[in-house]
């Protein structure tokens, strides 16, 4: 497979990367610079590594996979080699690991000064657990913020690893390369973006310790206004054992809900505080005599704030998804499209998901410019399978 650099269409294009592979966030976040138009070279171990890996792990998309055995000098110096003529590095290992395999950011800048040295952790790379392990759950535990989430009074429940890893996580160190990027072309210089995702859990927290600190949030679950406190921001099961989500939070959308469920001469008044519970029993009544679908083809269109909640299966083939391509299908596998969108330089999928690691280790160390590339095969240092 020839590879060849600059073939993204994305507002990223010329943009070189160099991913040392890891797991979660920091994949997840070169797949979002490769979907716009970066060139990410992903560094794998020989042989990969847990939860990752395959054509359908679509957070390896975009970019080539190279195996490198990182504990070979040579191969070392080969991504050393790759850094003086990239512009980011992404890593997502503990603290000080970098740095002992001789490619912490004082060895990389010392080859391209005006790198961006991207670091994905969990804890941070300061602080008393930085040298702990942990996962997502973990992280968003000591944040505060998993403590508010779920409608069970008696335990929070967790969004799999949606709001650490993603939301707290690679979405900041994203913005922290951009930015990062956007100044070194000013001052010339590159530095290092310690992205941590307690620090991006608790910036995405931050209506909670607003509400918080005006006296306007209780800390116990299902007690405020978007947490299922409120009626009129709830889930609603329906005659079928599906479910609708209920978002009327502003009086007009909700004069709406109530016409459109019938209940306007039953349903109390919503700020009558003290019948909180007999509207969600309004609510929940009337949501129990349709199906879901009877219930989308009354809401469906309107500023009710009413939709359905479907599986991934069903939001490939929902209306609005389809009609937006939401969700596209690429090399036979269906999967969500770049974004956000562009009007002038548009992203374009490139790459499908490597089938292992060091599926391209010839053919991209050649297109990044790497001479002795079968010498490091022939040595062990580098693998091509």
């Amino acid at each position: 497979m020839a590879i060849e650099l600059g073939q993204g269409t994305g507002p990223l294009k010329g943009i070189k990367v160099v991913e040392i592979a890891g797991i979660g966030p920091s994949p997840h976040a070169c797949t979002l610079l490769a979907d716009l138009g970066a060139d990410v070279i992903r560094v794998e171990r020989p042989g990969g590594q847990m939860l990752t890996g395959g054509s359908h792990d679509f957070l390896n998309r975009g970019r080539p996979s190279v195996a490198l055995n990182l504990k070979d000098p040579a191969a070392v110096e080969t991504v050393l080699q790759l850094v003086e003529d990239a512009d980011v590095l992404v890593e997502g290992m503990r603290p000080g690991v970098t740095e002992r395999m001789g490619l912490g950011p004082d060895d990389c800048f010392a080859r391209n000064p005006r790198l961006v040295y991207g670091r994905m952790t969990g804890w941070g790379q300061t602080g008393e657990w930085s040298q702990a392990a942990g996962h997502d759950m973990n992280y968003i535990a000591i944040t505060g913020t998993l403590f508010g989430l779920g409608q069970t009074k008696d335990r929070p429940q967790f969004p799999t690893n949606l709001v650490g890893d993603f939301g707290g996580g690679s979405m900041y160190l994203v913005v922290g390369i951009l930015a990062a990027l956007l100044e070194a072309r000013v001052s010339g210089q590159g530095q290092v973006v310690d992205a941590a995702i307690v620090d991006g859990t608790a910036h995405l927290n931050a209506m909670t310790a607003a509400f918080l600190e005006g006296g306007n949030y209780r800390e116990e679950r299902a007690a405020n206004l978007l947490d299922g406190g409120a009626p009129y921001y709830d889930i609603y099961e329906t005659a079928d054992g599906k479910h609708m989500s209920v978002g009327s939070l502003e009086p007009q959308f909700y004069e709406i809900l109530i016409d459109l469920l019938g209940v306007r001469d039953t349903a109390p008044d919503r700020f009558d505080f003290a019948k909180v519970d007999e509207l969600r029993a309004v609510f929940t009544a009337k949501f129990a005599e349709k199906t879901q679908a009877e219930w989308c083809a009354v809401f469906d269109g309107t500023d009710a704030c009413v939709a359905p909640i479907i599986p991934l299966t069903e939001a490939f083939e929902h209306p609005h998804m389809k009609s937006r391509e939401v969700f596209v299908k690429h090399h036979g596998r269906m999967q969500p499209a770049p974004a956000p969108r562009f009007s002038r330089t548009g992203a374009t999928l490139g790459l499908p998901p490597a089938g292992g690691a060091g599926e391209h280790t010839r053919e991209a160390l050649a297109a990044w410019g790497i001479d002795n590339v079968d010498a490091l095969i022939g040595s062990g240092a580098a693998v091509q399978i």
